[in-house]
Formats: structure tokens, C-alpha cells, sequence
């Protein structure tokens, strides 16, 4: 088991942000987080990476329980995120930024990955030597992303990468992160176009207020009627209306993290 998540506690003060959830993530697959604003997804990776402390349960990686193991040592055992709002450092070029990531690898490997990751994102090719900041919304996800394969990871966490994108950005997104798998790579997202995101992944959990209420096959989950009337936004009859329709009780630090999608960048429409 590539990763193996047990009765996982995570707490804001006195508020329980995770509540006791487990899951697993096996090598090769791409293992999905959906739930509304607040429900512990962001936290869930944070916890992950090494960025918040459990006040309770494991977190084993390839078997080794790294729960108490720093987050810079994570990522050289092969962990690694891109965070929620990319994150780049907006006065530093597209090389810079990408570089940033691989600083736990040698040279010799830097400057190979480099050409892979530029290979990968043609626009980053072309924009290699401007600011980050300079960049479109869909540039800078995919700047992200590179910045945490650069790292050459095991597996990769994904927080929200269609965030404020138009939608055919949002679809080129996808399709790298396709590709990204099928080169090796397993991945873990969490995506509020759960649509997008289920139709992209071999397994999925939806979490509710800090604990997983299903799980299963994303396609089993696309077609479940709770499932689509409460996260994907379609009208079942007779079907009750899930937390997505109200939006839950949120938790301190998951309000910016979670919250609505930006506006999408004019130059990415």
C-alpha cells in the first residue's frame, strides 16, 4: 500500500476539523476528495504533507509511519503538493520556480527534470524566463504542478487545481494530470468540480464535516443518486438535499483554504 491513512484526528483548538477518518491510496491510482466548503479536505492534505499535526491516528507511507516526520522529509521520501491557490512565487521566473521544487535533488537531476517538466508544459516552455506573476491562471496551476513534480514524488496532492479557471483550461488541466499518472505518478486530489474529478479517478471519498459518510469506485459514485444530489449538482427525486446545497459549518483555517473558486482569469477563457 502505497499510503495508508488510520482513525485520523485533526483538531483547530477545541474544534475537530478530521474526524477519525481512514483511507488508502494504492500505487498507480489517482484517488479523489470531494465534499463541500469546510469539510476537511484541504486539512486532510496539509496533514498529509507534513503542514498540520494530528492530535490523533497514522499516516503510513510505503508502510513506514511517518506521522511524526517533517514535512521537508516527506518530500524526500516522496511526497509532494501543489497547494491550494498554486502558491508560486509571483518575482520569480517559470526556471526559478521550478527549481524551487527539485531542492532536495542533486544537480544533475535538477537540470534532467527541468527539460521534463518544460517538455510537459509547452506555454511554461515558452514563458521560461518571465516572472511567475506575469503568467495566466491556467499557466501558474500548471507552473504549480511542475514545481511539485520537480520533486520527482511517489505521489502527488493536488489541492483544488481547477480553482478559477475557465473551463477549457480546467480540461487541459485534466488531461495532464492524466498524463502525469500514466507516466507513473499516483495521485490523491481533492477538486470541488467533482464531476471532472470523479470522471478522472479510479476511487473516491466524500467527506462531510470532517469525516468520510462514502467511498468506492468514482464511477459508482458518479452514478450514486445521494452522491450526485448533494456534490455534483443534479436534481433527484424524492432525494434529500446534501450539505453542498446549504454549505456545512465551516472550521477555523478551512474558510480561505475551501472557499468559492476565484473569478476565472480573462486570459484563460
Amino acid at each position: 500500500m502505497l499510503l495508508e491513512i488510520a482513525d485520523l484526528h485533526v483538531h483547530y483548538g477545541k474544534i475537530e476539523a478530521i474526524a477519525g477518518i481512514s483511507l488508502t491510496v494504492e500505487a498507480g491510482e489517482i484517488v479523489t476528495l470531494i465534499g463541500a466548503n469546510g469539510a476537511g479536505k484541504t486539512t486532510t492534505l496539509k496533514t498529509i504533507s507534513g503542514l498540520r499535526r494530528p492530535s490523533g491516528g497514522t499516516i503510513r507511507f510505503f508502510g513506514r509511519d511517518i506521522t511524526g516526520v517533517a514535512g521537508h522529509q516527506r518530500v524526500r521520501l516522496g511526497l509532494s503538493q501543489a497547494p491550494e491557490g498554486r502558491g508560486i512565487f509571483p518575482g520569480m521566473t517559470v526556471q526559478e520556480n521550478l527549481e524551487m521544487g527539485a531542492y532536495a535533488r542533486s544537480r544533475r537531476n535538477k537540470s534532467s527534470r527541468l527539460d521534463d517538466m518544460l517538455a510537459l508544459f509547452p506555454q511554461l516552455a515558452q514563458r521560461r524566463y518571465q516572472q511567475g506573476g506575469t503568467l495566466s491562471g491556467g499557466e501558474q496551476q500548471m507552473l504549480a504542478i511542475g514545481r511539485a513534480l520537480m520533486a520527482e514524488p511517489k505521489l502527488l496532492l493536488l489541492d483544488e487545481p481547477s480553482m478559477g479557471l475557465a473551463p477549457l483550461i480546467v480540461a487541459q488541466i485534466f488531461s495532464i494530470l492524466r498524463e502525469i499518472n500514466e507516466s507513473g505518478t499516483t495521485i490523491l486530489l481533492v477538486e470541488q468540480n467533482a464531476v471532472q474529478a470523479l470522471g478522472l479517478s479510479d476511487r473516491a471519498y466524500v467527506l462531510e464535516t470532517g469525516r468520510i459518510v462514502a467511498s468506492g469506485r468514482a464511477s459508482a459514485l458518479l452514478d450514486d443518486p445521494a452522491v450526485r444530489s448533494a456534490y455534483l449538482g443534479a436534481e433527484v427525486p424524492g432525494s434529500v438535499p446534501g450539505p453542498g446545497s446549504t454549505g456545512p459549518d465551516t472550521v477555523p483555517g478551512e474558510v480561505a483554504e475551501e472557499g468559492p473558486p476565484a473569478p476565472a482569469d480573462v486570459r484563460d477563457s
